[in-house]
């Protein structure tokens, strides 16, 4: 019964408000697509697209959070492929890869905007400039700013409120009347996401003063690299938690009842996912065939596990590199040419 409610679009006032699922994935990979196609849409959706700097600057979010995606997941069985059509058909379901796509996308929008606004390319934004406040200043100096005299900048830091609203208006605004199972898990990793930057900028401070002295600073508050965000989202999705549906239909628990609820940092599924080791276009798997793997690893990218226990070749590469360099005065670096042999081994 879910599952066919979640089929239905949900109409208001002659405006449809949440797309059938296909349409849904499409509109997350390829923000334009859907503002060509959709010619009814209004209110923040129809803002975002009548907006073409801003949505530019959704769609680079997203590509950011895909090459995100493709590096934390370069060694598992499903790589993250640069197919839109595969990730498509993984966002339909709702296994532990979807949760990361999710909360990675939403982190990507987030990071993009916000930035385009700090550099200025977004109008109607600016820098963070709330910490100017004397209460926020007190309250941040006692909980994590340096010790010493030191001042906001005159701005005091990249705007991420700024950010998280347009990520959230992109994203979140064509399930706010939804409260299926599947809705509820996308809504809870997509804060995951978002919060993976929120709760960690950090402050930079610059030194001011005679003869190198640090008599006063001034600091600003930055957003990590994107980097640390994809690294810290692929800690949450190695211990991303199953839930069922609460008995109010309006939330969900662990399906372990001894595992504690997960936080809002925590990424969260409901579904088991495949094994990808076979190519199937209903899963969006292209399977592990002529993979790379290690054959002394026994990780994710070890060859026992990405070939499924299939098997693997190994063969020998021999590639010309530089060696033995050396520098010459005064600005000259020679090398010689040294072939080096490695071995290359491919799932079956």
């Amino acid at each position: 019964m879910l599952e066919r409610d979640h089929m239905k679009p949900i109409t208001i006032a002659s405006t449809i408000i949440a797309p059938l699922p296909a349409a849904g994935s499409q509109l997350v990979m390829d923000p334009r697509q859907i503002c060509k196609k959709t010619k009814r849409l209004r209110g923040k959706m129809a803002d975002i697209c009548n907006k073409p700097v801003l949505l530019t600057q959704i769609s680079l979010g997203v590509e950011l959070g895909q090459k995100e995606c493709q590096y934390q997941f370069r060694n598992r069985r499903w790589n993250c492929t640069s197919s839109r059509r595969s990730i498509r058909k993984v966002l339909l379901r709702d296994t532990r890869e979807t949760g990361f796509v999710n909360a990675v996308l939403a982190a990507g929008v987030t990071y993009q905007v916000t930035r385009a606004c700090t550099t200025g390319e977004l109008l109607g934004c600016s820098c963070d400039k709330k910490m100017k406040n004397k209460k926020n200043k007190k309250r941040l100096k006692m909980a994590s700013m340096p010790e010493g005299e030191w001042e906001w900048e005159g701005c005091a830091g990249e705007n991420v409120d700024f950010g998280l609203k347009k990520s959230k208006d992109f994203l979140d605004t064509r399930y706010r009347k939804r409260s299926d199972m599947k809705t509820l898990v996308k809504l809870h990793n997509y804060v995951a996401g978002r919060l993976a930057i929120k709760n960690h900028m950090r402050t930079e401070c610059k030194c001011h003063g005679l003869s190198g002295s640090c008599t006063l600073k001034t600091c600003w508050r930055k957003m990590p690299s994107f980097r640390d965000v994809g690294n810290r989202l692929k800690e949450r999705f190695d211990g991303a938690a199953k839930v069922i549906a609460g008995n109010d239909g309006q939330s969900f628990m662990p399906e372990d009842a001894s595992i504690k609820p997960p936080s809002k940092m925590d990424l969260v599924y409901s579904e088991e996912s495949p094994p990808f080791c076979l190519p199937n276009s209903t899963l969006g798997s292209f399977g592990t065939q002529g993979r790379a793997c290690v054959d002394t690893s026994l990780a994710e990218e070890g060859c026992s596990i990405l070939c499924c226990g299939r098997g693997y070749t190994s063969h020998q590469v021999t590639e010309e590199k530089n060696c033995r360099c050396k520098f010459l005065w005064c600005c000259e670096v020679k090398c010689e040419k040294c072939n080096e042999t490695r071995t290359v081994s491919t799932c079956s």
